[in-house]
């Protein structure tokens, strides 16, 4: 009769190298946070109306969602009003202008940043979660808004408790992928422009404008495979 037995070493090895990327953030949190800082307050710096776009650029962004289906396709639900609509395209659009302004910055940081790399002891590992962590800014700001939004159409509730636990999933989720295409950047530089092609094609594909059960049944399996998916889907708090 044979037994099976759990090797330790094996185990403790897995658990190492699952935590080995969280130990590594945790080491250098001071350094990113001052690195991050001087990014955010070097990046408004020469703007006339400084961190104001922090607020005007998700308002812009919602202004033209809105313009375009409430205005001119006219899309009209039962279940919302004009302002319950237009709170429910503010869910979807924030964690997308996130991820994809992650995306955008990310993907290329490390060859954007050869001569930093090669003249400081900057760790090249934390170049992509420092293009992550900037471009965070803008969603933050855009769940207060929100948040704000929701309240003043009286829909908020419990569930915007959890609001913090899907935007760390998403950061986590950014992270780890700019680490893989950040490194393939490096050899492939035509995938800085493959992947500004799949920003938009991405932003037309996600429920931004529409919740996963107005989609047909036929075509929600494709749906799933989006990543914005399921990035967007726990932030519907409306």
């Amino acid at each position: 009769m044979s037994s099976i037995t759990a090797n330790p070493t094996r185990d403790g090895a897995g658990l190492a190298f699952l935590a080995s990327p969280f130990l590594f953030l945790w080491r250098h949190r001071l350094l990113l946070r001052q690195t991050s800082r001087n990014d955010i307050r070097a990046r408004y710096a020469g703007s006339v109306l400084g961190l104001a776009w922090l607020v005007l650029y998700p308002l812009l962004f919602l202004s033209v969602y809105a313009l375009v289906y409430i205005y001119i396709f006219k899309v009209r639900f039962s279940l919302f009003n004009s302002n319950e609509y237009v709170a429910l395209i503010f869910c979807g659009l924030i964690p997308f202008l996130g991820f994809s302004e992650a995306l955008s910055a990310g993907v290329g940081s490390v060859t954007q940043n050869a001569n930093l790399l090669k003249n400081t002891l900057f760790p090249i590992d934390l170049v992509p979660v420092k293009a992550v962590l900037v471009s965070q800014c803008t969603q933050v700001v855009g769940t207060g808004l929100l948040l704000i939004t929701i309240a003043l159409l009286g829909k908020l509730t419990w569930w915007a408790l959890l609001l913090p636990l899907a935007w760390a999933g998403q950061v986590l989720f950014s992270i780890g992928l700019l680490w893989i295409l950040s490194s393939l950047n490096v050899y492939f530089r035509d995938l800085q422009n493959m992947v500004s092609v799949a920003t938009l094609f991405l932003m037309m594909t996600s429920p931004i404008a529409y919740t996963a059960n107005m989609v047909p049944a036929s075509l929600q399996p494709f749906l799933k495979l989006n990543p914005l998916y399921y990035l967007i889907t726990p932030t519907r708090i409306v």
